[in-house]
């Protein structure tokens, strides 16, 4: 199993800045998003998010996801895309 942790943390800080030139602004919304994604999925999981392995995060994990924003969170379908653009990444 693969740990999330360190590639997210290299791709917030060194993929989307360094080598995509992604605004401050990008980033953090970048980072809300998988904050939410890895809330969601360690609530589902049972397990802490710094617990999490890449392999976890399944298509119907993230169908579920996308569908407590719009149903739970309120969000509308262009703030729920915005964290799927984010997750697509």
């Amino acid at each position: 199993m693969t740990p999330i942790a360190s590639h997210l943390t290299a791709f917030l800080q060194q993929h989307l800045p360094v080598e995509r030139g992604a605004s401050h602004n990008t980033c953090e919304s970048y980072a809300y998003a998988f904050q939410l994604l890895l809330e969601y999925a360690s609530n589902c999981l049972k397990v802490s998010p710094s617990e999490l392995h890449l392999e976890e995060l399944d298509a119907p994990l993230i169908l579920n996801f996308l569908n407590y924003l719009e149903t739970t969170r309120g969000n509308g379908p262009h703030f729920r895309n915005i964290r799927l653009a984010a997750i697509k990444r």
